[in-house]
């Protein structure tokens, strides 16, 4: 076997990890392919004589190569928010599987994140990769690639604060809300909804038909049965430190709702789609 055949070989075998350390990065399972197959010709093209771990190498380039992608994206400042189309149904495969395996809430909230704070916190968090690698990466120390992966995970999971946090009752409520708008469950959501809720969406996400105000629990709940699709893209964040819903295919937010919890109902349920009121909101995970 030529040496060209047995970098092949292990590259191959790196596959299925690379394609995931790609896609954590980028959160689009195309994306993550690019990235792969440009990471490939770049190791077809340089001398593996000498390279102690084919898999740490592979994982660095293909690393760069996502770097790239973010940082054309951060450039072009990327918002696909004008439209508003329900995301295809994806056929249950190979890419649906790269999916599950990834918290899909997680790629909401690093989307807010630098390039170079999202390949720290990324390649060390989730991969274990070591900080000089990291820094090497980026042309930055080891030191400085640390600050920029401890920065992005006090973005991701601040730390609690002073106020009364969000209980995980309110987690909860959220959860079962989106559990039952992804299914049409017309019979829970109205053991949800407080009987005068009111929902406000931004005119920029519904058509001219669609009133921009809906009051009470029976017409709320009816209807979430136009908006299963939405639903299903949806993953449950932290909206400005309180529980919320994200709206976000392939990772890339479209749309939050800030939903008003009181004695255990929902009350309000505002659905902001204006760019420049989502890009000023804080997201989190939940804790």
């Amino acid at each position: 076997m030529s040496a060209i055949e047995e970098l092949a070989r292990r590259f191959d075998a790196d596959r299925r990890h690379l394609r995931s350390v790609a896609f954590h990065l980028l959160g689009s399972a195309a994306d993550a392919e690019d990235a792969v197959q440009a990471a490939w010709l770049k190791a077809s093209r340089a001398d593996p004589d000498g390279i102690e771990n084919p898999t740490g190498w592979f994982t660095t380039i293909t690393a760069r190569e996502a770097l790239d992608q973010l940082r054309t994206r951060k450039r072009r400042a990327e918002q696909p928010l004008e439209a508003w189309e329900p995301a295809p149904v994806m056929p249950v495969d190979e890419d649906v599987l790269l999916a599950d395996a990834v918290d899909r809430a997680l790629l909401v909230v690093i989307d807010r994140l630098t390039p170079e704070q999202r390949v720290a916190f990324v390649l060390h968090d989730v991969f274990g990769v070591p900080f000089e690698t990291i820094g090497d990466l980026l042309g930055r120390s080891a030191g400085a690639a640390k600050k920029l992966a401890s920065r992005a995970r006090g973005r991701v999971r601040p730390a609690p604060s002073a106020e009364p946090s969000p209980t995980a009752e309110h987690v909860r409520i959220v959860q079962a809300f989106l559990e039952a708008s992804r299914g049409g469950d017309i019979a829970t959501l109205l053991e949800l909804l407080a009987p005068n809720v009111i929902r406000r969406v931004d005119r920029v996400l519904v058509p001219a038909d669609v009133p921009t105000e809906v009051r009470g629990a029976r017409q709320v709940a009816e209807e979430t049965r136009q908006f299963t699709q939405r639903a299903r893209v949806g993953v449950v964040v932290l909206v400005d430190g309180a529980p919320g819903i994200a709206i976000a295919p392939a990772g890339r937010l479209q749309a939050l709702l800030r939903i008003g919890i009181r004695e255990g109902r929902i009350h309000t349920i505002d659905i902001v789609g204006d760019p420049g009121r989502l890009r000023d909101t804080v997201l989190a995970l939940p804790r």
